[in-house]
């Protein structure tokens, strides 16, 4: 199998490694064209939560496999490399250090399962390096990184998969289907909800890091604060300095249906309003948001309501999206089911409840090098996760925006455009140029 340049691997690792600077590389053609014989190579990276899921997904595919797990807090990469073990049979490689991964010439794919604020990064890096990338949700910590992150896609010519494994729903995708061909009429909103039981973290304060964690390389792009057990390791998603919030996280699965079954990209208009009304704990982002995404060219809106306790269900639906139309209305509910209701007696309409496999998706696309075949290809990662953003922005300023989505600015407002991009600490720098 002809691999790449090892002198262009070696200097990828020098300037990522020790440069203060942004990343620049020149364009690395794929590696291969796979054959439907070939193994492909995956290294999994960031495995305390939802790394776990990623290695069941491609373990369980023909000829893949997961040949490196990696993550900074080495009491984590060593109790799952056990486990692994245990499971599969073999030993699997292990490293801390992600950029070590990418120098690694027989690893073909890596599957990002970082905490958000590593995500565009380490995809971008992939990307430079070479390497097909699966991206858990949300792709991106920012407005700016999902830019830089298909930018760097098409750049390099890499396959890159958003997370969002609804969108390889049998279902789902006949859903989609049915609002394209206008079974409930004209679809002018949708509503995507995230109701989940999150509990008070309490307020534990900063303490010692722990033996095995590499905090510096765990922090990578984001500011360098106090280590502390209120972000290390989950509750990092209510941080703003890691975190999106729960609409940035779960929420990002919804964000993407509700801007899929309306057809539409980045809204003109947002607002969003909420806070913390339940718990006096570490986190910071708001336990109860209400966002509101105008689109007034194409007469349409998105709402969405995050509520993180006690609370009702709508038609059903406590994690997933309605879409309302002149005719009828359609609910969607979690990663596989989605009913009609149609007229205004509420006849039931079509439904189904089928899944899919995101994974093996991503690994077709993989072999064929088609970003075509992809479902949630690197364009839709940086839309959904866009969305998010724009409502935790709003909230922030506590205002009405007005975005240009072309220019992906905010109009007039100095304040808000500040909160498109982040200051990086080097070495981990998102860089202008991919």
């Amino acid at each position: 199998m002809k691999k790449e340049n090892p002198a262009s691997r070696r200097k990828f690792i020098k300037q990522s490694a020790g440069a203060a600077v942004a990343l620049s590389l020149p364009t690395i053609l794929p590696a291969r064209v796979f054959g439907a014989n070939d193994r492909i190579n995956v290294a999994v990276l960031g495995v305390n939560g939802r790394g776990k899921s990623h290695i069941a997904g491609f373990e369980q595919l023909e000829n893949v496999e997961v040949t490196c797990l990696c993550d900074p807090d080495e009491n984590v990469l060593g109790e799952r490399a056990a486990d692994f073990a245990e499971k599969y049979g073999r030993k699997v490689m292990t490293e801390k250090d992600l950029r070590k991964v990418y120098e690694n010439q027989d690893i073909d794919a890596v599957s990002i399962a970082t905490p958000n604020h590593w995500h565009s990064l380490a995809a971008i890096w992939a990307c430079q390096a070479g390497k097909d990338v699966y991206v858990e949700k949300p792709g991106s910590y920012n407005i700016f990184e999902g830019r830089k992150m298909v930018e760097a896609a098409h750049k390099y010519k890499r396959i890159v998969q958003h997370g969002v494994q609804l969108r390889s729903s049998v279902a789902i995708r006949e859903a989609i289907q049915h609002l394209r061909d206008g079974l409930i009429g004209r679809v002018y909103m949708a509503r995507g909800v995230v109701y989940r039981w999150r509990a008070d973290i309490g307020k534990k304060g900063p303490g010692k890091v722990p033996a095995g964690l590499d905090y510096d390389l765990w922090t990578g792009p984001a500011d360098m604060i106090p280590f502390s057990e209120d972000h290390v390791h989950y509750n990092w998603h209510w941080h703003w300095n890691y975190g999106c919030g729960d609409i940035g996280n779960q929420g990002v699965h919804e964000t993407d249906l509700c801007m899929w079954g309306l057809d539409v990209g980045l809204p003109e208009q947002i607002t969003s309003m909420g806070g913390k009304f339940l718990w006096d704990d570490a986190k910071e982002t708001p336990e109860v948001l209400t966002s509101s995404f105008l689109y007034p060219k194409e007469k349409k809106i998105i709402e969405f309501e995050v509520r993180p306790w006690m609370t009702n269900l709508e038609d059903g639906v406590g994690v997933g999206n309605i879409f309302y139309g002149t005719e009828g209305y359609m609910v969607i509910k979690g990663y596989d089911t989605y009913e009609t209701y149609l007229g205004r007696d509420r006849t039931p309409g079509p439904k189904n409840k089928a899944g899919g496999d995101h994974y093996a998706n991503f690994i077709e696309a993989v072999r064929a090098q088609d970003p075509s075949i992809l479902h949630a290809p690197v364009e839709t990662a940086h839309l959904s996760s866009g969305l998010a953003h724009l409502g935790n922005i709003a909230y922030r300023v506590g205002r009405v925006l007005n975005f240009d989505p072309v220019k992906e600015k905010f109009i007039g407002d100095k304040e808000a455009n500040k909160m498109l991009t982040r200051k990086y600490r080097a070495p981990y720098i998102v860089p202008k140029e991919v």
